[in-house]
């Protein structure tokens, strides 16, 4: 039975026949730990994965040769500091078989010292991203990975609901904030991202948490995330610390048709700029629409943020497999910002949420 590693090359290789494609080259990133699943050490050596139609190594220092081999089988080119890598790299190409004029797929999260090492070394190449490559493949979620990240939300449901249970006049965001990762620590999980905001600073969709102490009549809004097993979380939920005043009850019902609305739209073939539209539609003629001030939600898989991304601009179909958020929001400058955030994995029939958590606001004081 092979490997997970070499289904994805597999995959990968139809991939490349189908766009007419040569070489995929990979940094040290998460492309990287997708296709071959090394994270190898990151520095200013150079480190590449190689895939040809009939071909896979890696350019490697010798000095990370040893860890490295512990995670994958494919064939090392090795290079030391004394000689550098031209020679070894030379040797990776020769034996990826490549034609005088290659199409060749760059890593767009690769070191820029990294792919002009590369294409110095292939004049006359065509060079695109991985859009229609690995991007491709990591859109669409295997089982395996949807297991992951499903277990990865449902921590993070206790985490946030952690959060909003150690409300009480006086605390400050960074202490809620410590509520939330020591859930993530005890389940054996990294945090990876807490925004906590109270009041105002709800109104910044990207606060960082300080030490901003919470009083009676305070909006709350916390968006988290944590690592388990590899996969992300991230979700947002608000609340309310004390009794809840009538315009934050009226923009938080804004804001649940516009996700309600955009989960109806979001199905297998619709472009992701329909599904933008059905959110922000619901805003704007509500009359808030100037303070939804960005796009209706991104992919995530091994990163928290990657495609699809759901802009009025998106050309990208969506397809069944492809994990994605739906978080829009209103932000009133001053007073507070209400986003309701759910990650869901598109199914034939539409969307499946991974949250069990509810989108009611969590009431407190």
């Amino acid at each position: 039975m092979s490997s997970l590693s070499d289904q994805r090359l597999e995959a990968l290789r139809r991939r490349m026949h189908d766009t007419g494609t040569h070489l995929v080259a990979i940094g040290p990133s998460s492309h990287m730990m997708y296709m071959a699943g090394l994270d190898p050490h990151g520095d200013e050596r150079p480190v590449m994965l190689l895939v040809s139609r009939d071909h896979a190594g890696f350019l490697m220092p010798a000095l990370n040769i040893d860890s490295s081999r512990q995670k994958t089988a494919l064939p090392f080119f090795a290079w030391r500091d004394d000689d550098g890598p031209d020679a070894a790299l030379a040797d990776l190409l020769k034996a990826s078989n490549l034609p005088e004029k290659p199409s060749v797929v760059i890593d767009e999260t690769m070191r820029a010292d990294f792919a002009l090492l590369l294409l110095d070394a292939l004049p006359g190449a065509q060079r695109r991203f991985t859009g229609d490559t690995v991007g491709h493949l990591r859109a669409r979620k295997d089982a395996g990975e949807y297991e992951r990240l499903k277990a990865s939300a449902l921590l993070n449901d206790k985490a946030a609901m952690a959060g909003f249970d150690a409300l009480k006049p006086g605390i400050s965001e960074l202490d809620v904030a410590a509520a939330l990762r020591d859930v993530y620590k005890a389940a054996g999980a990294a945090p990876v991202f807490t925004s906590v905001c109270f009041g105002g600073n709800g109104a910044f969709p990207h606060h960082h948490t300080g030490e901003t102490k919470l009083k009676e009549g305070d909006a709350v809004l916390i968006d988290t995330g944590g690592r388990l097993d590899g996969y992300p979380s991230d979700m947002t939920r608000v609340g309310f610390f004390g009794t809840p005043s009538a315009e934050f009850e009226k923009v938080h019902g804004i804001v649940e048709r516009a996700v309600t609305a955009a989960l109806a739209a979001a199905r297998p073939g619709i472009p992701a700029s329909a599904v933008d539209k059905a959110a922000r539609d619901v805003i704007t003629e509500a009359g808030y629409g100037e303070f939804f001030t960005h796009r209706t939600g991104h992919g995530l898989g091994i990163d928290i943020h990657e495609p699809p991304y759901l802009t009025a601009t998106s050309e990208t179909v969506l397809d069944e497999g492809m994990v994605f958020s739906i978080e829009p929001g209103i932000y009133l400058p001053g007073t507070f910002g209400l986003r309701l955030e759910e990650i869901v994995i598109l199914r034939a029939d539409g969307p499946e949420i991974l949250s069990g958590m509810p989108r009611a606001a969590q009431i407190r004081g």
